[in-house]
């Protein structure tokens, strides 16, 4: 199989596939050795890059999917006429608590939001954002959470490792202030 062959099938792999593909899942399905796969991906992502297209190919949640490109999201909002995902405050606090210190139990999440959180964690659950990891063994045996594959895609993460550091949040640029303090401008909208 040539290589134009083998990009072509690439594309119409990541192309029907529902979320990020693992780069031993296309060897697999296109039945090649998966070192031939990983050149081809970062030549087709840069070919995309170039030329403009109205998609990119991104690494993220240990795989590789098709993505429109990010300055298209009103247009495409618009064809899909869903409205985007909003999350609450809360929520935001559980999720960074649950990502930035997992394993954690849900009572470590209350001690650190001050309040309960058992409402929010399970929104987290029902948008499979976290997972359920296991259960502590103490007393009681309370559930564990952690951050799920779907926590990566939502955040167009590759692994945990690209989370920005705790140091960069306290080293906010004052246009990243101000594009925070319009995102909870649009939470509170979205309360009233």
């Amino acid at each position: 199989m040539d290589t134009a062959e083998l990009k072509s099938i690439l594309e119409a792999l990541l192309f029907a596939a529902p979320g990020p593909v693992r780069l031993e899942q296309l060897a697999l399905a296109a039945e090649v050795d998966p070192g031939l796969i990983a050149p081809l991906l970062t030549e087709l992502a840069e070919e995309y890059r170039r030329t403009g297209r109205g998609f990119v190919l991104v690494a993220l949640a240990e795989g590789y999917q098709l993505r429109t490109r990010p300055e298209h999201a009103e247009m495409v909002r618009r064809l899909q006429s869903s409205r985007p995902v909003r999350m609450s405050r809360a929520a935001l606090e559980a999720l960074a608590i649950i990502a930035y210190r997992q394993p954690v139990t849900r009572a470590d999440i209350d001690y650190l939001r001050g309040v309960d959180s058992g409402g929010v964690v399970k929104s987290l659950l029902d948008k499979r954002l976290v997972r359920i990891v296991g259960k502590k063994d103490i007393p009681g045996r309370p559930l564990i959470y952690g951050t799920s594959r779907e926590f990566l895609e939502f955040f167009g993460l590759q692994s945990l490792d690209d989370l920005p550091t705790l140091k960069e949040f306290t080293e906010l640029t004052k246009e990243s202030e101000t594009l925070l303090f319009d995102f909870e401008a649009g939470l509170d909208e979205g309360r009233t």
